[in-house]
């Protein structure tokens, strides 16, 4: 029987030897829903997820493979993720940023557009399923007050219903489900790729637009959000379902940091704080910090 490894990073280093890789330099990049690890000696990047969601990760790798092998530009494989007691580890190709600025907008509507013309996948892909995740994190979280717990829950709900009720202009697809310009990367001089294939599923394409759109949060500018659209070949601003995909949206954000926030991070706290009050007063105009 394998012995659980303590943290993430125990889990990622235990999985390089599992594989025979140098772990030489092994350090971390981010923890927030997914544990990620850079591994230079093999020029890969590693994702430490729960082991609860071993056949996700199975279903991203074998979904990357197939889009790699349909010529689209998504983050590559590696391995065959190994599995310990606590964790299912996954190991991708490094894309080395080199302190370049995020790629413009202009190359996700591209790419999104070329995903959505895609053939169905021959993968078996869920049904998009919104707030599915957060409302299980508002159920059990330690940190929320009653009210805030309240307001949520009331606040899925509502949007879940006017969900059910969308009349997709674009219609059912293989959606990303998390495509946003900050989950594209340089691939060498001007090349894009797509990356974070977690949330991939099949549901109304505008799912994809609607995250971009939402991030005039984030300081998105109005310009990038029209050269997104335009490389797409498609507004969906003139759609009366986008605000509720953009309110989706803005409750999906929240998930990582209520966690947090039940795990003692006061600057995601504090974060969780000022996005959940703004939107409870309908401030669609205050930005939010990202971290």
């Amino acid at each position: 029987m394998t012995t659980t490894p303590a943290r993430p990073g125990h889990a990622a280093y235990a999985a390089c030897r599992a594989l025979g890789l140098d772990t030489r330099g092994l350090a971390s990049l981010r923890n927030h829903a997914t544990a990620v690890f850079l591994l230079p000696a093999e020029n890969a990047v590693i994702r430490v997820s729960p082991s609860d969601k071993a056949n996700d990760v199975r279903t991203t790798v074998a979904l990357t493979r197939w889009l790699t092998g349909q010529g689209f530009l998504a983050t590559e494989p590696l391995f065959q993720p190994v599995q310990l007691d606590a964790y299912t580890i996954s190991f991708w190709k490094h894309y080395p940023q080199d302190e370049r600025a995020q790629p413009p907008a202009e190359h996700l509507g591209a790419l999104l557009r070329q995903l959505h013309d895609l053939t169905p996948p021959p993968i078996e892909l869920p049904a998009y399923h919104p707030l599915a995740s957060l409302r299980q994190t508002v159920a059990s979280s330690a940190s929320l007050q009653q009210g805030i717990r309240t307001w949520l829950t009331e606040t899925i709900n509502t949007l879940l219903h006017a969900y059910q009720g969308l009349d997709s202009p674009l219609g059912p697809g293989l959606v990303h489900g998390d495509a946003y310009p900050g989950n594209t990367l340089w691939d060498g001089a001007s090349t894009v790729g797509l990356g974070d294939w977690d949330e991939a599923a099949i549901g109304p394409r505008e799912l994809d637009l609607a995250n971009t759109l939402q991030g005039v949060r984030f300081g998105r500018t109005e310009q990038a959000i029209s050269a997104f659209t335009r490389a797409y070949g498609y507004d969906p601003r003139t759609w009366d379902g986008l605000p509720v995909l953009i309110a989706i949206r803005d409750l999906h954000t929240l998930g990582a940091f209520i966690r947090r926030a039940d795990a003692g991070d006061t600057q995601a706290a504090r974060q969780l704080q000022h996005r959940l009050g703004t939107l409870r007063t309908n401030d669609q105009s205050a930005r939010w910090d990202t971290f």
